[in-house]
């Protein structure tokens, strides 16, 4: 593959549009990677960590900050789509539920989808709403992978016990998940292979 796009110091990487719609995805015929977890996953630090950027997808400690389904251009040549996080936001039941309908509709209707980046908290055992985004991938026939999140949280021992667990959980082998940290950028390279190779991108 060579200079691989995960391998550039500097990657162009620009905010499209926010949209909670069909009608109003971007209209850029561009192969594109979802990013869907729980809220407070560390979903916009791994993909600022991936694009080499601290602030371009915001960040925040209030869970449920991300609303809307945002998408971003990466150097002209793929789209990252950032899903709504769902799960521990003190919202009302509505927002929630539009929240669900949003990640659906989109997993369900985008025409340059290759994959999806499903994110899960090291720490933490997957619940019934993960669950419910593994029926969606196979119902729609969508390719995903699972990263594991926030690995320097833990030790090593306690990081391969749990993926083990989460493994278990979600019916997956732990070949198919990628450790990974936005802190010290665990697991960056190997998503970035992934990414590159679903959408034929070099």
């Amino acid at each position: 593959m060579g200079k691989g796009l995960f391998s550039m110091k500097t990657i162009s990487a620009t905010f499209i549009k926010s949209a909670t719609r069909k009608e109003h995805y971007p209209k850029e015929d561009l192969p594109e990677v979802a990013f869907v977890g729980r809220s407070n996953v560390g979903k916009s630090s791994l993909i600022n960590c991936l694009i080499n950027r601290k602030g371009l997808v915001k960040t925040s400690s209030t869970p449920g900050k991300t609303q809307l389904i945002n998408f971003f251009n990466i150097n002209h040549k793929l789209v990252f789509v950032d899903l709504p996080g769902y799960g521990y936001a003190k919202v009302p039941l509505s927002v929630k539920k539009n929240w669900g309908k949003m990640i659906e509709s989109y997993l369900q209707s985008s025409q340059n989808l290759k994959l999806v980046v499903f994110l899960v908290d090291i720490r933490r055992n997957p619940v019934e709403d993960e669950r419910l985004l593994m029926d969606w991938f196979h119902e729609f026939d969508i390719p995903f992978l699972t990263a594991i999140t926030k690995t320097d949280k833990l030790k090593k021992g306690e990081i391969t016990k749990n993926q083990k667990k989460i493994a278990t959980s979600l019916e997956i082998t732990t070949d198919s998940s990628i450790l990974c940290s936005a802190k010290t950028g665990l697991g960056k390279k190997e998503l970035w292979k992934e990414i590159l190779s679903a959408c034929a991108v070099r």
